[in-house]
């Protein structure tokens, strides 16, 4: 318990002195603003390391993708992912639900690099535009989307379907998909308490080439990720 507090207390009072000291990159170049997402990254792995003796394994660096654009498609069971992978890529975009951009300061970061927003559950002209801005945002850029298939955190042995959506963009983006699973809810659940003495699993996969239909991508993807971390248990 005493582990738990320590580990919360200080890892958002550091995600707070972090916003506050970047604040002023707000009105600079991007690269100001993504420089401070990757020490959110930096940060969230010491704080893990320090107070809840967490080992942090990255298998198949081999395996990213460089020199050509792609997607990231990620299992995600906490937190520690939104910041982690930011360290281990060129600062991916964000799909993320639009409730995080009306956050005082860190909404405003978000906007700032280039998050893509969408309503849940409304059909919205923003909704409905939705592809052709994931669309434009893969092309014009050198960073790469990521997007969460299980549509939010989930529990470490929940295998819930993944969302068809990420079927959709794979389609109308026609590049690579970076598949990752990561079992990070081991260690930092959705619920409940942290747990001390474990390692975090973080699989970079086999990319996944383009033109598959669809529904043959989400399943296949789903078995891929799920697979790998069946055998993280």
């Amino acid at each position: 318990m005493i582990r738990n507090t320590l580990f919360l207390f200080f890892f958002f009072s550091g995600i707070i002195i972090i916003s506050i000291l970047f604040i002023p990159s707000l009105i600079l170049p991007q690269k100001f603003v993504l420089f401070g997402g990757k020490l959110f990254g930096y940060w969230s792995m010491f704080c893990l390391k320090l107070f809840l003796n967490t080992k942090i394994e990255v298998k198949g660096r081999e395996n990213i993708i460089s020199k050509e654009k792609f997607f990231i498609a990620a299992s995600h069971q906490s937190m520690f992912e939104t910041f982690f992978l930011q360290t281990l890529f060129n600062s991916p975009k964000f799909i993320l639900k639009n409730e995080l951009l009306k956050i005082p300061v860190f909404g405003w970061y978000l906007r700032k690099i280039g998050s893509i927003s969408v309503q849940r559950n409304k059909i919205s002209k923003d909704n409905l535009g939705l592809l052709d801005k994931i669309k434009d945002s893969a092309m014009n850029s050198d960073r790469p989307i990521i997007i969460f298939p299980q549509g939010t955190r989930v529990l470490p042995k929940d295998r819930a379907p993944f969302k068809k959506g990420v079927g959709r963009i794979y389609n109308e983006l026609k590049i690579k998909c970076q598949p990752i699973a990561i079992n990070s809810g081991t260690v930092w659940p959705k619920k409940g308490s942290l747990i001390k003495n474990k390692t975090i699993t973080v699989a970079i996969l086999k990319a996944i080439e383009p033109g598959l239909d669809a529904i043959e991508f989400t399943n296949l993807i789903e078995k891929k990720i799920y697979f790998e971390l069946d055998r993280m248990v």
